[in-house]
């Protein structure tokens, strides 16, 4: 990377990290929000932000540094509004009023938030960069000492294992919807904050194995698209378990006396249940669709040769 370049960069992500930092901590802070002002009510996250731009960053850099390199071909341009649409829709859904309508009123909106962020976010995300430009998004000044830290090297290594997503996922979906626990993160920020990360790193270890952006191989075609039916299949357990409970199973949002579009708590966490199912049926029923299409294309090749080998 020429030394101009990369010293904006520097300048970039400082600018962003000090921005975060300059902002009064009570900007944290979540606040009951009423009825009335839900609308209007847009929160200032500074490290979401920071994340958000620092991300974007990247990516615009890997994708002029690879077309720079004469190959268009794999950074086309329909790549920057698909990665754009997975940073807004990510940031979107912690800053915008879906935010204190999860909190406060509706687990059918703290649902759709949990879904934008631990799916289909990352999903667009890993569409967004598969292929050579997954390995462009570090520069080489970051990504060269980063590479002999031995520690990360077989950490990431373990995380990217196809068991160790498919269970760190499952396990946030199902730990993170236990009603106590779901109540307590309701009610400590930080906690809450926690939840966020963990759907967000989750999905994006489930979907790096699903969309294999650094064509890694681990899973041939066929076991991605079991592993596609095996995460909706778990997640429709849970989906099953809130469209069909009738009584409430939170007591955060049963106990709320102010009820948002006339919705009772039973039916409100039952249309929680068909978001879930909705956005999985989207996301993993896109992906299987791709996936079996692109299984379609490759079998007629592969079966010639194999009666070309027996011959």
């Amino acid at each position: 990377m020429p030394r101009p370049a990369r010293s904006r960069l520097l300048r970039t992500t400082a600018a962003l990290a000090l921005a975060a930092l300059a902002l009064p901590a009570a900007a944290l802070a979540h606040t009951p929000v009423p009825r009335s002002e839900l609308a209007s009510t847009w929160r200032v996250e500074p490290l979401v932000l920071a994340f958000a731009g620092l991300a974007l960053v990247l990516f615009a850099q890997a994708f002029v540094r690879l077309r720079r390199r004469g190959r268009a071909d794999h950074a086309p341009w329909t790549r920057l509004p698909m990665f754009a649409a997975a940073v807004a829709i990510g940031t979107l859904a912690l800053v915008s009023p879906l935010d204190p309508s999860g909190d406060q009123y509706l687990i059918s909106a703290h649902m759709l938030q949990h879904v934008l962020i631990g799916d289909l976010a990352p999903a667009l995300a890993m569409l967004a960069v598969r292929g050579p430009l997954v390995l462009f998004l570090l520069p080489p000044f970051v990504l060269r000492p980063l590479a002999r830290v031995g520690w990360l090297r077989r950490g990431l290594s373990f995380l990217l294992r196809p068991l160790v997503a498919v269970v760190a996922w499952a396990a946030a979906m199902a730990f993170w919807h236990i009603p106590a626990v779901y109540d307590y993160a309701l009610t400590h920020r930080n906690v809450h904050d926690l939840e966020h990360l963990c759907f967000l790193l989750a999905g994006t270890l489930v979907w790096a194995q699903l969309v294999d952006p650094a064509r890694r191989g681990e899973l041939r075609l066929t076991q991605r698209l079991g592993l596609a039916g095996l995460l909706f299949a778990f997640g429709t357990i849970l989906s099953d378990v809130l469209i069909f409970s009738f009584h409430p199973l939170y007591p955060a949002y049963a106990a709320q006396p102010a009820r948002l579009f006339g919705l009772g708590p039973v039916r409100d966490q039952q249309l929680a249940g068909l978001v879930m199912m909705g956005e999985q049926l989207l996301t993993f029923g896109v992906c299987a669709a791709l996936l079996l299409r692109a299984y379609t294309r490759t079998r007629p090749t592969r079966a010639p040769r194999a009666a070309e080998a027996r011959t």
